[in-house]
């Protein structure tokens, strides 16, 4: 019997001592704020991708799309829009669905994953001004807006803003 609980001591030594190489996956997950719908940064294009997306749009066409950029500027009185890099100094402004969201006011120069509709539009003078004077333009600049633009634009239904 001694024999028996002997054998069976060293067979459990022997066995615990049994080097096991564990590999450990490191996940490695940037970390983000959700704004409106809850999306996730996969799939996502990057912003000259998208650039590329917007020169085949005309006025009128809309695409549902996903892309990476950073923030150029957000409007400073609520965080109501903002205009996005779109690289080759292209940049798209971006409302959001329903005006249901806002962004933080001091969220420019951050990464962010956007999700939306994206078109082109024509800007009126008017509307020029009244962003430029929310973007805390100078009167100057604001006076020198006289002529419409087009611009590429998006209806945001989600937004992720990477976290410091």
């Amino acid at each position: 019997m001694k024999k028996s609980i002997l054998i069976a001591c060293s067979i459990l030594a022997l066995m615990s001592c049994k080097k096991e190489d564990k590999v450990q996956e490191i996940k490695t997950e940037i970390a983000y704020a959700t704004f409106g719908d809850s999306i996730s940064d996969e799939n996502a294009m990057s912003k000259e991708e998208m650039l590329a997306k917007f020169d085949k749009l005309s006025q009128g066409d809309t695409i549902d799309v996903k892309f990476k950029s950073k923030i150029k500027e957000v409007c400073k009185q609520k965080g109501c829009w903002m205009n996005l890099d779109l690289s080759n100094d292209k940049e798209v402004f971006v409302k959001f669905k329903d005006y249901a969201f806002f962004v933080p006011t001091d969220a420019a120069n951050e990464e962010v994953v956007i999700s939306g509709k994206a078109y082109v539009s024509v800007e009126s003078v008017a509307d020029l001004k009244h962003y430029a004077k929310d973007g805390g333009k100078s009167q100057a600049a604001i006076d020198s807006i006289v002529t419409p633009k087009t611009k590429y634009s998006l209806m945001a239904n989600g937004i992720l803003i990477k976290k410091i």
